[in-house]
């Protein structure tokens, strides 16, 4: 009894724990939204006045119908964005099924060796990426930021590790009534990982909705920006106005939370399989 006591008191605790952690995580998010709809003048009361007592629309008219094209940055960041994870669904997909469904020479040494450019940071990649686009022509434009986003080493390593736990006598009773390997991966292996590729989907989307670096080293033309670059242009235009900047941000992160609550048990299915089975 004292030890099943010890059991519950420690399972209550961290509960608790672990509720005031998540909540502590959520209160900048909280503060957030509260600020946006402040004037900027109540943006930093202390203490925080976490419902406005004079809530304002003023910010999101600022952001949408001021000088600054926000409109155009967060049709950029959709573009961007959508393209990206489109491709690297694709090109994971089709190198998945390779490197899990195909036997070849090399075929590990090949995967491994790919797999282990995860080890470089991105950082490291700018300046040679830059180089490459300006040789190439297509500097200053959205394929510098679409094209390295269409081949990335963990989305190939995702999905390879969940096909291959799909049993192999699928594919090899399809081969035998006549079935190629593009049939067997569209008709057999790609309907069995709608939940790894759910979930493959918001990790892409996210990265790169969100993704600052590139822009900023690729973009030199302001309507050519997506939102995290655009919200310095924002702030700059509007000599920090941070009601304007945390009403901005708060329109950014709608489509995150669209995207994840329309794949969400997906996401979580996807997790729990990907990577069991060698």
């Amino acid at each position: 009894m004292g030890f099943t006591r010890r059991k519950l008191i420690g399972k209550i605790l961290l509960t608790v724990f672990m509720s005031g952690f998540a909540v502590s995580m959520l209160l900048p998010f909280a503060w957030m939204i509260s600020a946006s709809f402040k004037p900027d003048n109540h943006v930093f009361n202390v203490p925080i006045d976490w419902i406005p007592k004079a809530p304002t629309l003023e910010n999101y008219v600022k952001v949408w119908a001021s000088s600054v094209p926000f409109y155009k940055f967060f049709l950029n960041s959709i573009k961007v964005t959508l393209w990206c994870v489109i491709g690297e669904v694709c090109t994971s997909a089709l190198a998945g099924y390779a490197f899990s469904k195909i036997k070849f020479r090399g075929r590990e040494f090949i995967f491994w060796l790919y797999v282990s450019t995860l080890i470089f940071p991105g950082q490291m990649m700018l300046i040679p990426r830059f180089v490459l686009f300006r040789l190439t022509g297509i500097y200053n434009t959205h394929w510098t930021l679409i094209l390295p986003g269409m081949f990335t080493a963990f989305g190939t390593f995702m999905l390879r590790q969940f096909f291959s736990t799909i049993p192999v006598e699928l594919s090899e009773s399809a081969k035998i009534d006549g079935a190629n390997h593009f049939t067997v991966f569209t008709k057999i292996v790609l309907p069995l990982s709608l939940a790894a590729v759910s979930a493959l989907v918001i990790f892409q989307f996210v990265a790169s909705w969100n993704d600052f670096e590139a822009p900023l080293v690729y973009l030199r033309t302001r309507e050519l920006a997506t939102i995290p670059l655009g919200l310095s242009f924002f702030r700059d235009e509007n000599s920090s106005s941070y009601g304007a900047i945390m009403a901005a941000s708060v329109c950014s992160l709608v489509p995150i939370f669209a995207v994840f609550l329309a794949f969400q048990k997906q996401f979580v299915a996807g997790i729990a399989t990907s990577g069991m089975k060698e």
